[in-house]
C-alpha cells in the first residue's frame, strides 16, 4: 500500500492542483505532497515488505536510493517555488505546480517499477510533464528549447522502446520484462537479442541522462528552463535516465556479459568528459556551464558502470552525490537570474555583497561540483579513480584526470569572478527563506556524504553496487 500511495499520492495531488483557483493552497499542496513523499520514502528504508502487485513494483536497493534522491531534491524545489513564483508572477501557476507534482508521480513510478516497460512508460511521462515547465518564460528561445527537449528526447526513448522490445525478445522463461525473472533466468536469454537490446537501452537512456553526443539537449534546455525545472531535470530526472540504464546494466552482469557492456560504456563516458571540458572553456553563460557539467558527471556514471568493482559503489554514491548538488547550483542559478535578470556570468558580479548567502553556497557548490574535499564528489570520484588504477585502466584514470583539472579551471574563473567581481551596481536579492532553504540544506547533505555516510546508507550503496556487479571498495 506504501509504494501504490508514493505513485498515487502525487497524481492525484497534481490533478487537484490544477483545478484549484488560490495560488497559496496550491503552494500548499504542492509543499504537503512532498512533504509526505518523502515521508512515505524514508518509511520504506525500514518496511519489510517492499514488493506490490505481483512484482511488478518493489524497492530494492538502486530504486530506494533514486526514489529518496528524487525526494530530497523535490521538496527542496517545492519550497524553492514558493519564492520563486512570488519572485516571478509571470503566470498563476497553475500549470507550473500541476505539471511538478505530475513528474513526481512519474519518476516515482521510473524508481519504483519492476516491470521494464512501466520503466519507459515512466520515463516517457517525465517528458511530458517537463516540457510545459521548459516552455514557462513563453519566449522564442524557450519555444526552441523546449522543441530541441521533445525532439531528441522522443528519439531516444523510442530507442529505448527498441531495446525494451528486444530484451522482451531474449527472454525464454519467466513472466516477461519482470526485473527479478530476468535476472534468474539470465543464463536462458538469447545473447544476440540481449546485446542488441542492451546498445538500444544505452543509447535511448543514455540520451535522457544527456551522455555525449546525445547530450546536446541539455545546454538549451537548462540555459532556458527556470531554476526549480532545470534542478529536477539535473537533480533528479537524470537520475531517473541513469536507473534504466542500471537495471539494463544488471541484467547483462546477471547474463554474464559484463565484457560486453564495457566498450560502449566507456567510450560514451570519455566522449562526455571530452565534449564537457572542451565546451566549458570559455563558457559565459552560468546555466550552459552547469548543463555540460551535468553532462561530465553523467560521463563519470558511465564509466563507473563500465569500471565494476568498486567503481559500482563509486557510481551509485556519485548519482546521489551529483543530483543533490546539481540541484544546489540550479537553484542558486535561479536566484542569481532573480538578481541580474540574466544567467551570463558578466551580468552577476559582486554576489557575496549582494546576496551573501547565494554568493557563498555558490562558493561552496564550486568545490563539491568538482570533487573537491571535503564534499561527497571527491569520495566517489576517488572511488571510481582508485577502481579504475586497480583494474589495470591507468589510462583512463588519467584521462579522467586531465579532465577534471581542465573542467575545475573553466568553472573556477566563471564562479570565482561572479562571486568576487566589482559590480557597477548594488542590486541586494531579498534573500528569503523559501529562496535559500533548499540549496542550504541539500548543500549540507553533499558535505555530510563527504564526512559521514551513515550505516543505513552505506548497506544500501553496497547493496545497490552488488547489483551491478561490484560491490564496496
Amino acid at each position: 500500500m506504501l509504494i501504490l500511495g508514493l505513485l498515487c499520492l502525487p497524481a492525484a495531488a497534481g490533478i487537484l492542483a490544477y483545478l484549484l483557483p488560490s495560488r497559496p493552497v496550491r503552494l500548499l499542496l504542492l509543499t504537503g505532497t512532498a512533504g509526505l513523499h518523502l515521508v512515505g520514502t524514508g518509511c520504506l528504508w525500514w518496511a519489510t515488505d517492499l514488493s506490490t502487485l505481483g512484482g511488478w513494483f518493489a524497492a530494492d536497493a538502486l530504486g530506494l536510493l533514486v526514489l529518496t534522491l528524487l525526494s530530497l531534491v523535490f521538496l527542496a524545489v517545492a519550497v524553492y517555488t514558493i519564492g520563486f513564483l512570488a519572485a516571478e508572477p509571470l503566470h498563476s501557476g497553475r500549470l507550473f505546480i500541476g505539471c511538478m507534482l505530475g513528474f513526481l508521480s512519474a519518476a516515482t513510478l521510473v524508481a519504483l517499477a519492476h516491470h521494464l516497460a512501466l520503466v519507459w512508460v515512466g520515463m516517457e511521462a517525465t517528458t511530458l510533464t517537463l516540457a510545459p515547465l521548459v516552455f514557462y518564460q513563453r519566449t522564442r528561445r524557450s519555444l526552441e528549447a523546449v522543441w530541441k527537449y521533445l525532439v531528441l528526447s522522443s528519439v531516444g526513448i523510442a530507442l529505448a522502446l527498441l531495446g525494451t522490445f528486444f530484451l522482451a525478445a531474449a527472454q525464454v522463461e519467466g513472466r516477461p520484462l519482470i526485473l527479478e525473472d530476468l535476472i534468474r533466468t539470465a543464463g536462458s536469454l538469447q545473447p544476440g537479442l540481449l546485446r542488441a537490446a542492451f546498445i538500444f537501452l544505452l543509447v535511448g537512456y543514455g540520451t535522457k541522462m544527456g551522455l555525449a553526443p546525445l547530450h546536446s539537449w541539455k545546454p538549451d534546455t537548462y540555459g532556458e528552463a527556470p531554476g526549480p525545472v532545470a534542478a529536477l531535470m539535473a537533480g533528479a530526472l537524470t537520475g531517473c535516465a541513469f536507473l534504466g540504464l542500471a537495471r539494463a546494466t544488471e541484467v547483462m552482469v546477471a547474463a554474464g556479459q559484463a565484457e560486453f557492456i564495457r566498450p560502449p560504456l566507456v567510450a560514451l563516458g570519455l566522449a562526455s568528459l571530452v565534449i564537457a571540458a572542451g565546451f566549458m572553456i570559455g563558457q559565459t553563460d552560468f546555466k550552459r556551464l552547469l548543463a555540460y557539467s551535468s553532462v561530465e558527471h553523467m560521463g563519470i556514471l558511465s564509466i563507473a558502470l563500465a569500471i565494476g568493482g568498486g567503481g559500482a559503489y563509486g557510481a551509485v554514491l556519485h548519482l546521489v552525490g551529483n543530483g543533490l548538488i546539481k540541484g544546489v547550483m540550479f537553484l542558486v542559478a535561479g536566484n542569481i537570474v532573480l538578481l541580474s535578470r540574466s544567467s551570463e556570468a558578466s551580468a552577476t558580479r559582486g554576489l557575496l555583497r549582494q546576496a551573501p548567502v547565494t554568493g557563498g553556497v555558490l562558493l561552496a557548490g564550486l568545490f563539491a561540483v568538482s570533487g573537491s574535499p571535503p564534499f561527497g564528489l571527491f569520495i566517489s570520484e576517488f572511488t571510481i579513480l582508485g577502481a579504475a588504477f586497480r583494474g589495470g585502466l591507468t589510462w583512463l584514470a588519467v584521462a579522467m584526470l586531465v579532465m577534471f583539472a581542465i573542467i575545475f579551471v573553466s568553472m573556477a574563473k566563471m564562479l570565482l569572478g561572479m562571486a568576487y567581481g566589482e559590480s557597477a551596481e548594488s542590486r541586494p536579492l531579498a534573500e528569503t527563506f523559501p529562496l535559500v532553504a533548499g540549496p542550504l540544506a541539500l548543500s549540507g547533505l553533499v558535505l555530510m556524504l563527504g564526512l559521514y555516510i551513515p550505516g543505513p546508507l552505506h548497506a544500501v550503496l553496497a547493496e545497490a553496487a552488488r547489483a551491478l556487479g561490484g560491490g564496496p571498495p
